[in-house]
Formats: structure tokens, C-alpha cells, sequence
């Protein structure tokens, strides 16, 4: 285990010093643990906006604004599908809500494609 705190953008482990900073090997995020308490890790990655700049919260209800094609389905999910309780992630592939649609099932989407209800 490493003597040092986990990267706060992807809680890697494995951070590193270099100079007066910590370095994280897997998303080269640096930052100054001086500076950086509790506090300012969890509000760092936290804030998500839909397409009108409205903040989501987990639980929200979401509604998608264009059509979003779905790798190995038939049909994709037309715009105006309502999508109720979200859940934020910290995903790296910039698919940052978590839900469950009728019809398709779980998967993520993207805050740019969803406006709050």
C-alpha cells in the first residue's frame, strides 16, 4: 500500500512525489496535497451539467434531447425518452450517468446529451 493519497480525478493508488507535488500514472492528473484537503478532492469531479448548464444530482430525472444510437441494438434511443433516478459516475470514457432505460436496459450516457426534467 502506498504511503501517499489516491489520485483524487480516478482514486488511482499508485501516486507518486515528484518535486512538491503528487503525480498520478494513469491519468498524469499533479496536484499539491498542501493545498488540497478532503474537502477540495470531493468537489473537484462531482459537478455534472446537463446540455442547458443545469447541475444533475443522483436520483434526478433526465430527459434525452436527440436521438442516441445504441451499439447492438436494432433501434436507438429517440429523443424525448424520459429517464428517471440517475446515478453520477467517475467514468473515464466520458460517459458520466448511470441508469436504467425501459427497453434497453442499464447503461451510461453522456451529460451533453440529456437535459433535467
Amino acid at each position: 500500500m502506498s504511503e501517499f493519497p489516491p489520485c483524487p480525478q480516478c482514486k488511482c493508488e499508485y501516486t507518486y512525489p515528484s518535486d512538491n507535488v503528487l503525480v498520478c500514472p494513469e491519468c498524469f492528473y499533479e496536484w499539491n496535497p498542501a493545498e488540497a484537503g478532503p474537502e477540495a478532492s470531493e468537489e473537484t469531479g462531482t459537478k455534472v451539467l446537463d446540455s442547458n448548464g443545469n447541475e444533475l444530482q443522483n436520483g434526478d430525472t433526465v430527459v434525452v434531447i436527440k436521438d442516441l444510437p445504441v451499439k447492438g441494438a436494432p433501434r436507438s434511443i429517440k429523443a424525448g425518452t424520459k429517464v428517471k433516478n440517475i446515478r453520477l459516475s467517475d467514468s473515464n470514457d466520458g460517459h458520466n450517468i448511470d441508469c436504467k432505460i425501459d427497453g434497453f436496459g442499464a447503461m451510461g450516457l453522456k451529460s451533453e446529451f440529456v437535459r433535467k426534467a
